[in-house]
């Protein structure tokens, strides 16, 4: 399954938010996660916070099929469980995922495999 690899800003002041949605989704939310992710296809997401001199970033790397239709279903979803997430990233971040559903683009220009 191909991986999806993307980095969003995080606005200034907004560390401490961002472990929270981190912490409610490990614990409170951790049912409604899942089903958000399994109904678009994921398999797995892991989310890294990389502190830069130009400012935060949370790189996040997705396991998903068929990203670009994943991405369409995702930005036009709006049930409740969606709708938090949706607002939390974009409070987060400044990335709207209704018009940004990977996020902001990203390019992969190396890849290594063992032979």
């Amino acid at each position: 399954m191909p991986f999806l690899v993307r980095a969003f800003p995080v606005l200034p002041g907004k560390e401490n938010q961002l472990r929270q949605m981190a912490t409610e989704l490990a614990g409170p939310r951790t049912e409604s996660v899942g089903g958000f992710y399994r109904n678009l296809g994921v398999s797995h997401e892991s989310w890294f916070l990389q502190k830069t001199p130009q400012g935060d970033f949370i790189i996040v790397i997705t396991q998903i099929d068929n990203a670009e239709k994943r991405a369409e279903e995702y930005a036009v979803r709006d049930d409740g469980f969606t709708e938090w997430f949706k607002a939390r990233v974009r409070s987060l971040s400044g990335i709207d995922p209704d018009t940004q559903p990977l996020g902001p683009p990203t390019e992969q220009i190396f890849e290594w495999k063992p032979r």
